[in-house]
Protein backbone atom coordinates (compact mmCIF):
# COMPACT_ATOMS: atom_id res chain seq x y z
CA UNK A 1 0.00 0.00 0.00
CA UNK A 2 2.93 2.34 0.74
CA UNK A 3 4.26 1.62 -2.75
CA UNK A 4 0.97 2.66 -4.36
CA UNK A 5 0.97 5.99 -2.47
CA UNK A 6 4.59 6.72 -3.40
CA UNK A 7 3.90 5.86 -7.05
CA UNK A 8 0.75 8.00 -7.06
CA UNK A 9 2.65 10.99 -5.62
CA UNK A 10 5.44 10.64 -8.15
CA UNK A 11 3.09 10.54 -11.16
CA UNK A 12 0.43 13.02 -10.00
CA UNK A 13 1.81 16.53 -9.40
CA UNK A 14 -1.20 17.53 -7.30
CA UNK A 15 -0.49 14.79 -4.81
CA UNK A 16 3.29 15.28 -4.98
CA UNK A 17 3.03 19.00 -4.10
CA UNK A 18 0.08 19.75 -1.82
CA UNK A 19 0.48 23.53 -2.33
CA UNK A 20 -0.31 23.05 -6.02
CA UNK A 21 -3.90 23.75 -7.03
CA UNK A 22 -5.99 21.56 -9.25
CA UNK A 23 -6.02 24.16 -12.05
CA UNK A 24 -2.32 23.61 -12.51
CA UNK A 25 -1.28 27.07 -11.21
CA UNK A 26 1.25 27.11 -8.44
CA UNK A 27 2.09 30.23 -6.48
CA UNK A 28 5.29 30.62 -8.51
CA UNK A 29 3.38 30.48 -11.79
CA UNK A 30 0.89 33.07 -10.57
CA UNK A 31 3.74 35.36 -9.53
CA UNK A 32 5.35 34.87 -12.95
CA UNK A 33 2.05 35.65 -14.72
CA UNK A 34 1.70 38.84 -12.66
CA UNK A 35 5.27 39.89 -13.53
CA UNK A 36 4.66 39.33 -17.24
CA UNK A 37 1.36 41.22 -17.08
CA UNK A 38 2.92 44.19 -15.26
CA UNK A 39 5.78 44.37 -17.77
CA UNK A 40 3.32 44.23 -20.66
CA UNK A 41 1.03 46.90 -19.25
CA UNK A 42 3.71 49.35 -18.05
CA UNK A 43 6.83 49.01 -20.18
CA UNK A 44 4.99 48.84 -23.51
CA UNK A 45 3.09 52.12 -23.03
CA UNK A 46 6.19 53.80 -21.57
CA UNK A 47 8.21 52.89 -24.65
CA UNK A 48 5.42 54.26 -26.83
CA UNK A 49 5.28 57.46 -24.78
CA UNK A 50 9.05 57.87 -25.01
CA UNK A 51 8.92 57.52 -28.78
CA UNK A 52 6.03 60.00 -28.92
CA UNK A 53 7.96 62.50 -26.80
CA UNK A 54 11.15 62.08 -28.86
CA UNK A 55 9.35 62.76 -32.14
CA UNK A 56 7.55 65.70 -30.55
CA UNK A 57 10.79 67.20 -29.27
CA UNK A 58 12.51 66.83 -32.65
CA UNK A 59 9.49 68.33 -34.42
CA UNK A 60 9.32 71.24 -31.97
CA UNK A 61 13.01 71.94 -32.44
CA UNK A 62 12.67 71.91 -36.23
CA UNK A 63 9.63 74.17 -36.06
CA UNK A 64 11.41 76.59 -33.72
CA UNK A 65 14.44 76.84 -36.01
CA UNK A 66 12.21 77.38 -39.04
CA UNK A 67 10.16 80.08 -37.32
CA UNK A 68 13.32 81.76 -36.05
CA UNK A 69 14.75 82.03 -39.57
CA UNK A 70 11.39 83.15 -40.96
CA UNK A 71 10.96 85.94 -38.42
CA UNK A 72 14.59 87.02 -38.69
CA UNK A 73 14.27 87.16 -42.48
CA UNK A 74 11.03 89.10 -42.19
CA UNK A 75 12.64 91.56 -39.79
CA UNK A 76 15.62 92.14 -42.06
CA UNK A 77 13.36 92.51 -45.09
CA UNK A 78 11.23 95.15 -43.37
CA UNK A 79 14.36 97.00 -42.19
CA UNK A 80 15.92 96.96 -45.65
CA UNK A 81 12.92 97.53 -47.92
CA UNK A 82 11.19 100.14 -45.78
CA UNK A 83 14.29 101.80 -44.31
CA UNK A 84 13.24 105.40 -45.07
CA UNK A 85 9.91 104.83 -43.31
CA UNK A 86 11.44 103.82 -39.97
CA UNK A 87 13.71 106.78 -39.19
CA UNK A 88 13.47 108.44 -35.85
CA UNK A 89 13.88 107.59 -32.22
CA UNK A 90 10.82 105.37 -31.71
CA UNK A 91 10.08 104.51 -35.33
CA UNK A 92 13.23 102.37 -35.55
CA UNK A 93 11.62 99.98 -33.06
CA UNK A 94 8.61 99.27 -35.28
CA UNK A 95 10.27 96.47 -37.31
CA UNK A 96 11.15 94.69 -34.06
CA UNK A 97 7.60 95.14 -32.82
CA UNK A 98 6.35 93.76 -36.13
CA UNK A 99 8.62 90.71 -35.72
CA UNK A 100 7.41 90.23 -32.13
CA UNK A 101 3.76 90.33 -33.21
CA UNK A 102 4.52 87.80 -35.95
CA UNK A 103 6.10 85.48 -33.34
CA UNK A 104 3.04 85.82 -31.11
CA UNK A 105 0.74 84.94 -34.01
CA UNK A 106 2.80 81.82 -34.82
CA UNK A 107 2.82 80.78 -31.15
CA UNK A 108 -0.94 81.34 -30.93
CA UNK A 109 -1.54 79.19 -34.01
CA UNK A 110 0.66 76.41 -32.63
CA UNK A 111 -1.06 76.43 -29.24
CA UNK A 112 -4.51 76.45 -30.83
CA UNK A 113 -3.67 73.21 -32.69
CA UNK A 114 -2.99 71.32 -29.44
CA UNK A 115 -5.96 69.30 -28.26
CA UNK A 116 -6.39 66.56 -25.69
CA UNK A 117 -8.00 64.11 -28.12
CA UNK A 118 -4.72 63.45 -29.93
CA UNK A 119 -2.86 63.10 -26.65
CA UNK A 120 -5.19 60.34 -25.45
CA UNK A 121 -6.24 58.60 -28.65
CA UNK A 122 -5.52 55.08 -27.30
CA UNK A 123 -8.02 55.42 -24.44
CA UNK A 124 -11.06 55.66 -26.75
Amino acid sequence: MADKQTTARATNPTIANPSRKRGGNSVGEVVEFVKVYVRQETLGPLKGAGRWLAFGAVGALALAIGVLFFVLGLLRMVQHEFAPTFHGRWMSLLPYLFALVTCMIVIGLAVSRINKKTLQKDSE
